[in-house]
């Protein structure tokens, strides 16, 4: 962050300096929720929560170097109070984060939202500018109102790009966090069927993820709008801003495209990337068809940096992994390969990951075996969406599909519906349930997908079948987050 005193951050915070706390104290560390990671020079920020309080832990953050503490009751340490308990601390945070964005006028914003997919765009997006200059962007899928500001709170002078995931659980919350940190650059992958029970519905999802292009500067002033060419209700964005718009997709008509996509016997995409007369060959890292949109995305982002396709391909092909449970591939010590996609699911993705799977396995004959949960936040959808999530798999030619809990039930009546299926549904209650059916399925070099929304903690399944094998490697997202 860059350095600020503390009567400074007070006045920007809408705080008070109290207990020993002094106005010319200098804040030039990160700004933390975990006091385990202060250091010289940070901030403090203590929220409370279930299970701790984090003003309980703020003498041990100001003995491990914090400056002060942001919080919303009196505490024995170096302190900015607030009014107004967490919402009046989360509100402080966020003032601090439009200061300091405000200040850095070196640095482009650019904010990525969709149904599905931010978090291994914003990995890759990260990764790829990375080459021009000093890049901040989240860890995992920090991107709400708490994990939105502590990354723009990360930069400093030397920063030339922060990467953003906008992500919302209703209408307004996307503007609220481009109003924490203004975006450049917009990028909206996708609008898929993911939380339709809290938002109603695909257009309401549609309306709130345009929220991010609404937010952008003008073309005159600067303001780019990514949009997915193959999905209607993205391009549709194109009328809610007066940002310029750039177009990227498989569509032929797309600013930014993909030609000659194909998928290698482990699953890696490679396609011909085309902007607009120039073009170069790409060999994705990431496994699944669908990382093909989320390298294009990046790419246009890319190019409008100056980078050329040949520096834009060289760069997407060494872009790998960050994020945990998005299509982890790791070999078990008997020979299995176990995807472990667990980390979120909505119809799309499922879809995604199920043509993944087929691909793993199509290509030599490996038996394949797909486990898959509940989609959670679906509404009135949910059992339908389940059942086509079940004939999809079926379809998909899997030797068995293994459904795990109640709610993902008609996954089993889909699969079993499927005409001309020969393979075998088996419903467990739980992951444990799930690892065992499994273990007494299982050949050697056979392949395993595991997929499901985090309540159904599928991860576990994946966990247990790997025990003993070298650390997973993930091969991107293919999932909600979870936040929206």
């Amino acid at each position: 962050m860059i350095a600020l005193t503390l009567d400074r951050i007070a006045e920007i915070t809408q705080s008070r300096i109290s207990g020993p706390a002094r106005p010319s104290d200098v804040v030039f560390g990160p700004v933390v929720i975990d006091s385990r990671r202060c250091e010289p020079g940070s901030l403090f920020v203590a929220l409370g929560g279930e299970r701790v309080d984090g003003h309980d832990f703020a003498r041990s953050a100001v003995a491990a170097g914090a400056a002060a503490v942001l919080g919303s009751r009196p505490v024995a340490a170096p302190q900015l109070l607030t009014d107004g308990g967490d919402e009046g601390v989360i509100a402080a945070l966020g003032r601090l984060a439009r200061a300091v964005t405000g200040e850095l006028t070196g640095a482009d914003v650019v904010g990525i939202t969709g149904s599905s997919g931010k978090t291994t765009t914003k990995d890759m997006m990260a990764q790829v500018l990375d080459r021009l200059g000093p890049t901040v962007a989240p860890s995992g899928s920090y991107n709400n109102e708490i994990g939105h500001p502590l990354t723009v709170l990360r930069a400093d002078s030397q920063t030339r790009f922060i990467v953003l995931e906008v992500a919302a659980r209703g209408i307004g919350h996307i503007a609220h966090l481009c109003d924490i940190a203004p975006p450049r650059i917009g990028v909206v992958l996708n609008v898929g069927s993911a939380h339709v029970g809290e938002f109603g519905s695909r257009e309401a999802i549609a309306r709130a993820k345009g929220e991010l292009v609404e937010a952008l500067p003008s073309a005159a002033q600067g303001g780019v709008a990514v949009l997915n060419a193959d999905d209607d209700a993205v391009i549709a964005m194109a009328e809610r801003t007066a940002a310029r718009v750039v177009s990227y997709g498989l569509a032929p008509d797309a600013h930014v495209r993909a030609e000659d996509v194909e998928l290698d016997a482990s699953g890696r995409a490679g396609f011909t990337l085309r902007i607009g007369e120039r073009s170069a060959p790409v060999r994705l890292a990431l496994v699944g068809a669908h990382q093909v949109h989320n390298a294009l995305a990046v790419a246009a982002v890319a190019a409008e940096t100056g980078m050329d396709p040949a520096e834009i391909a060289a760069a997407l092909a060494e872009a790998g992994p960050r994020s945990r449970w998005r299509m982890e591939v790791t070999e078990a010590p008997d020979g299995v390969t176990v995807v472990n996609d667990a980390y979120n699911a909505n119809p799309e993705s499922v879809a995604a990951a199920l043509s993944t799977l087929e691909a793993f396995g199509g290509r030599d004959g490996r038996g394949t075996h797909a486990v898959l949960g509940v989609m959670a936040e679906l509404g009135e959808t949910s059992v339908e969406e389940h059942r086509r999530a079940g004939a999809m798999a079926a379809r998909s030619g899997v030797r068995t599909l293994v459904v795990v809990g109640e709610e993902a039930g008609p996954m089993a009546e889909g699969a079993g519906a499927e005409p001309g299926w020969d393979g075998e549904v088996v419903r467990v209650r739980d992951a444990d349930e799930a690892t065992a059916a499994l273990r007494a399925r299982l050949r050697g070099a056979d392949v395993v997908m595991v997929k499901g929304s985090r309540v159904a903690g599928l991860e576990k399944v994946a966990e247990e079948l790997t025990e003993g094998a070298p650390p997973a490697q993930p091969a991107g997202e293919m999932s909600g987050e979870d936040a929206k």
